[in-house]
């Protein structure tokens, strides 16, 4: 299984770019800082790593309207590794986090915490999982929202 699952804050903001062809895709790349828990270095800091993300189509636009430097945010993903030759004939290994699920880590303005937009590319399940809304019992006809 290759799942991984990142909260840190954008370096910068998102590099977006759009692909060519008939149907252009953004592609938004960014990089968190994650925390290292309980490592510090010799000047008590805490240290953290910092991870290249890379975010397709609808992922990519929300992460290109939303998504600001500083901004504390909680990505879901797979790891993805990958080389190229350089120009100066020198292979060079590359480590990306394809972006499944990202959202806001920390609320907003009139946000409640733990609310705010979040963006998945997984569609919506209901809460009862069986496409039928759950509706509680004593409820009378006129209190349902359909006749």
């Amino acid at each position: 299984m290759n799942r991984v699952i990142l909260m840190g804050r954008l370096t910068r903001d998102p590099d977006v770019r759009y692909s060519q062809g008939e149907r252009a895709m953004a592609i938004a790349r960014y990089t968190l800082a994650v925390d290292r828990r309980g490592r510090r270095n010799q000047d008590s800091e805490q240290t953290a790593d910092f991870i290249n993300c890379v975010a397709f189509d609808k992922a990519g636009e929300f992460a290109e309207k939303y998504f600001k430097q500083g901004m504390r945010v909680l990505i879901s993903g797979r790891i993805q590794t990958g080389s190229y030759t350089n120009k100066d004939g020198v292979k060079v290994y590359t480590t990306d986090i394809v972006v499944e699920d990202q959202e806001f880590a920390d609320s907003k303005g009139a946000t409640a915490p733990g609310e705010g937009p979040r963006q998945t590319n997984r569609p919506e399940q209901s809460s009862v999982g069986d496409g039928f809304m759950n509706i509680p019992d004593g409820l009378e006809d006129d209190d349902l929202p359909f006749n």
